[in-house]
């Protein structure tokens, strides 16, 4: 007996929008789906943004929405080609947002009397003194972050190395191209500075994960389970970083 495929109901396209997200004007295409029970995104190198929603979905609903998942949008469009974040060529302003250890804080440009430039954080700003005006802004934070970043990872990684019970080698915080993290077969230890971009949770993960290397130089089942007895949600706090890499690779140069 042949056995007759039911078709696929299709998607109505109810138009084309823009909205704006961090600055940035996105163009996308709202679709109605009959068997949708919930509101969904989609992202695809030939169509860019997708908006998929139920028969009873409000389009008003939509910008918040999209709000909402602002940065996912804006990774997975830069990623697709579909759109270009700040980047090294791109310079930073007073004004502008910049991650740190996962929120979003607005930089702030001073003119700065003393001798030596300085960075503070003050609530959801990032406070830049220069005490040159010709000062390039992109330099001065990266420097910042590098410093800031080398800080953390060594407390966090000497808090974290007795929990686990092993030794490492030297340990580097670098601007790798492609990777968070990296352990090597002499045990040196290589994280990347714009972790700093990320939150805490998210930094313990990736230093667990390099220092689980140190006993299991694999990612066999074994080596899983040892990560995930010292960092339960590593699935969440992966997800977070795939999810949020093209946004926080182009941010600053390095």
């Amino acid at each position: 007996m042949s056995m007759v495929r039911e078709a696929r109901p299709r998607l109505t396209t109810v138009g084309k929008h823009e909205t704006i997200l961090d600055g940035q004007t996105i163009s996308y295409i709202t679709r109605r789906s009959p068997r949708a029970k919930y509101a969904r995104l989609e992202v695809r190198p030939q169509t860019g943004l997708a908006v998929v929603i139920p028969k009873s979905y409000r389009l008003t609903q939509i910008p918040s929405l999209l709000n909402e998942k602002r940065r996912w949008i804006l990774a997975k469009l830069a990623k697709c080609g579909h759109l270009r974040l700040l980047s090294a060529e791109t310079e930073i302003e007073s004004g502008d947002t910049i991650p740190y250890l996962g929120r979003d804080l607005r930089v702030v440009k001073r003119k700065n009397e003393g001798e030596v430039d300085s960075i503070r954080v003050k609530g959801d700003r990032l406070v830049v003194s220069l005490k040159s005006t010709k000062a390039r802004l992109n330099l001065v934070l990266e420097e910042w972050y590098r410093r800031e970043a080398e800080k953390l990872i060594r407390k966090r990684v000497n808090d974290l190395r007795p929990r686990l019970g092993v030794t490492n080698g030297r340990l580097s915080v670098r601007g790798a191209k492609t990777r968070w993290g990296s352990c090597s077969q002499k045990g040196n230890l290589n994280f990347n500075w714009k972790l700093l971009m990320a939150p805490e949770p998210v930094i313990d993960y990736v230093i667990i994960h390099e220092l689980a290397h140190l006993k299991e130089m694999n990612h066999t089942k074994k080596f899983w389970n040892l990560v995930a007895q010292h960092c339960p949600q590593w699935r969440k706090h992966r997800k977070w970083l795939r999810d949020h890499e093209a946004e926080l690779s182009t941010k600053l140069p390095g």
